[in-house]
């Protein structure tokens, strides 16, 4: 694998910890402000929904760029919203700057899941993926959980200090290490690249990856409802979890996606299901859960880009946007579950959207979708 790989997935780390670390600093976040926990609330949904219509509109905006030009400008401007965010006393520019460092993520992670689909050869694409996608996980293991102890510790704007810091070297590291000349000779135009959406093949493999990542998020969002005193290893396990899931699948979703994935979604569908009934069982399931959801998540991501490879400067973007789409859906159906029957409310709603997942895979195996085609088993 080209070491530049390791070098972008240090990024998307300090990306990913960004994404989530705050919802944990919220109470004091609002006090420190003057606002309500509710309104600070709007600084997680505001990053999603940057992340959800930042991908394709930074993905078009930077895809006649070299990938070190555009990775670059992405994680300066990052960089700076992270440093505005932590000197603001004012809740409205920190709202802002949570916009601008989404759209900043969204366009890098694309930019960087097209850059590495062409970096390396079809056969090894699911491993780079993996590597990747390595940084989001590593940080729901190690980097959420470090920034909400910096953050008790120094107080909310320590963390996005600490954040900003991080990822000066991946920085350095673009600059320095990846290619700077068009990957594309000749760049399709984009309306060509954006006709490859109307696909059947592409719609369904992009439904795939919304219900799947949104059961994932909104389960994963109220796991500490289910936890109790033990949020914290229930989450740690999870991460763990999850990180040994993306492992897996970069080592076997290349040639054997087929099987990860007819296998896969029906296990998640009743490890969610066997959590709805037994909560005591929750620290043996949880990490099971984690690396089933992201070994089926992750490989989907790769099922998208290959069946959006007619598109190779946008095809990042468009699995970028299913994955936050499903981050932002998936919380808000599972917080209507919890309202509905409590704290069993969300794993029930991920069962429900697993189950809307695997009959929208049965269909799209039906009508031959070539997104269900190729090589694998």
């Amino acid at each position: 694998m080209p070491f530049v790989l390791y070098l972008l997935a240090m990024a998307v780390f300090a990306q990913g910890s960004s994404e989530f670390m705050l919802a944990g600093l919220l109470p004091d976040l609002a006090a420190d402000l003057g606002v309500t926990i509710a309104r600070a609330g709007l600084l997680t949904s505001a990053f999603a929904a940057g992340m959800v219509v930042g991908a394709p509109l930074m993905a078009a905006a930077g895809r006649r760029w070299p990938p070190r030009t555009a990775l670059a400008a992405f994680l300066a401007l990052f960089i700076a919203a992270h440093a505005a965010g932590a000197l603001t006393d004012d809740f409205a520019v920190l709202l802002a700057t949570r916009v601008l460092a989404a759209l900043a993520n969204a366009g890098f992670l694309a930019v960087a899941l097209a850059t590495t689909a062409l970096l390396v050869p079809e056969t090894a694409r699911a491993r780079a993926l993996a590597i990747l996608l390595g940084g989001t996980t590593l940080a729901l293991v190690a980097g959420v959980p470090a920034g909400a102890v910096l953050g008790e510790a120094l107080g909310w704007r320590a963390t996005l200090w600490a954040v900003a810091a991080l990822a000066v070297p991946a920085l350095a590291a673009v600059l320095l290490a990846v290619p700077n000349r068009p990957l594309e000779a000749a760049p399709l135009r984009l309306r060509t690249e954006l006709a490859v959406l109307k696909r059947p093949a592409v719609l369904h493999v992009l439904a795939l990856g919304v219900l799947v990542n949104g059961a994932t998020f909104g389960a994963y969002t109220y796991l500490g409802a289910l936890a109790g005193d033990r949020v914290a290893i229930v989450l740690a396990l999870f991460g763990i979890g999850a990180f040994g899931g993306v492992a897996a699948a970069g080592r076997l979703a290349d040639r054997h996606w087929r099987r990860l994935l007819a296998w896969g979604g029906p296990l998640l569908l009743v490890g969610w299901a066997a959590l709805a009934l037994a909560p005591t069982a929750l620290l043996p399931l949880v990490p099971v859960q984690g690396a089933l959801a992201f070994a089926v998540g992750s490989t989907l991501i790769g099922r998208i880009m290959a069946a959006a490879q007619d598109a190779p400067t946008m095809g990042g973007s468009y699995a970028t946007a299913a994955l936050n789409v499903g981050a932002m859906l998936g919380p808000v159906l599972a917080g209507i579950g919890y309202a509905a029957t409590g704290s069993r409310g969300p794993v029930l709603t991920a069962a429900g959207l697993t189950v809307i997942a695997i009959a929208t895979a049965v269909y799209a195996s039906r009508t031959k979708s070539p997104a269900h085609h190729g090589s694998g088993k």
